[in-house]
Order: structure tokens, then C-alpha cells, then sequence
């Protein structure tokens, strides 16, 4: 009968069962990211209209901008991806825009030893001293590529493809665990 599978579909997340897990004093949360909307200034626009159309200023290379209602994270050469809002329509004239909402998943990493489980994971030193709130980077981690984000001292936004969801929540776990043994 037409439409009857329709009645069963439901959206899940995509850690939906996976998380939250909490080894220790180490702690790992999906994020409800909201929209993500990846944004590229077209050559020539005005800065000033981007960030207008944004609401939050576009990130410096290795930086993120905003707070948790609307984030702007950098992900490349002249890219970011706008977390938590939609742009104003108004952007389009000035930097090419794709919805991404349902290409990535987040988790937060919180605790104190965060950045000594992600050590484990990731080539780039993520200590406070040398990778402070607000700074961004696109690494690898394992084997999948990731942009990682110091939300504050004791917090990592952690994203990833959709389709690595669980290899993520499965390596995070491994590296959490080898800390808390540690301890």
C-alpha cells in the first residue's frame, strides 16, 4: 500500500544509543549542532555583509567565533561552517552557502584530562598552553578527519562525517578508558 512505509520512518541522530558515555572523569556527549551551514565568502565580497549576514564575525584561520546559540568555526581556507543558526538569506549574494546539517556528527568531550585522552588519537599538542578556548583545528583523528574546537578549559567539540559517528564514539571510548586506567 502506498505510504505505509512512510509511517515508520523516524530521524535518529547520529550517536543516537551510542552516547553519552562517561569513563572516569571524562565525559562524552552528543551536541544537537542545529543547522550547519558551510560558508565561503565569495572572492571580492564585503567582509562587513558576510558577517552581517552571519551574525558572528568570520573566524581567523585556527579560530572560532560566537558561543553555543550560534558558532562559527573555521574549516579551511577561507571556509566556515555556521553552527547552531541559519544565515540571513541575504548571504547568498555574498559567499557560496551549503547546508550541511545532516553531513556531521558532534559530541563534546568534558573533563579535565580531555585533552591527554585526545593525545592518544591526534597528531597536534590540544594542552591548554598551546591550544586555548576559541582555537580550532581540522586534524585527523584515527583515521577520520575532524575538526576539533576548545569550547573552554575543560571542553572539545568534537565533529566528525555522519558515517564515522560510531568508529568516533568507539575510539573515544578506547582512549578515555586507557586514561582512566592511567589514574
Amino acid at each position: 500500500r502506498e505510504g505505509a512505509c512512510v509511517d515508520r520512518l523516524q530521524a535518529t541522530s547520529p550517536c543516537a544509543g551510542l552516547l553519552p558515555i562517561k569513563i572516569g572523569t571524562l565525559s562524552v556527549e552528543e551536541v544537537e549542532a542545529g543547522p550547519i551551514t558551510s560558508v565561503t565568502p565569495l572572492q571580492g565580497a564585503s567582509m562587513a555583509a558576510v558577517e552581517r549576514a552571519l551574525g558572528v564575525p568570520f573566524p581567523e584561520p585556527l579560530q572560532s567565533t560566537g558561543d553555543d546559540a550560534r558558532r562559527c568555526v573555521w574549516a579551511g581556507q577561507g571556509e566556515a561552517l555556521l553552527m547552531g543558526a541559519v544565515p540571513d538569506p541575504s548571504l547568498k549574494a555574498y559567499a557560496a552557502v551549503v547546508d550541511q546539517s545532516d553531513a556531521w556528527a558532534v559530541v563534546t568531550l568534558r573533563g579535565d584530562a580531555g585533552a591527554d585522552a585526545l593525545a592518544r588519537l591526534v597528531p597536534v599538542d590540544l594542552r591548554l598552553a598551546q591550544f586555548g578556548a576559541g582555537v580550532t583545528v581540522r586534524t585527523q583523528l584515527g583515521h577520520m578527519n575532524a575538526s576539533i574546537t576548545r569550547l573552554d578549559e575543560q571542553t572539545f567539540m568534537i565533529a566528525v562525517f555522519r558515517s564515522m559517528a560510531g568508529t568516533l564514539v568507539h575510539d573515544l571510548q578506547r582512549a578515555l578508558e586507557a586514561v582512566a586506567a592511567r589514574g
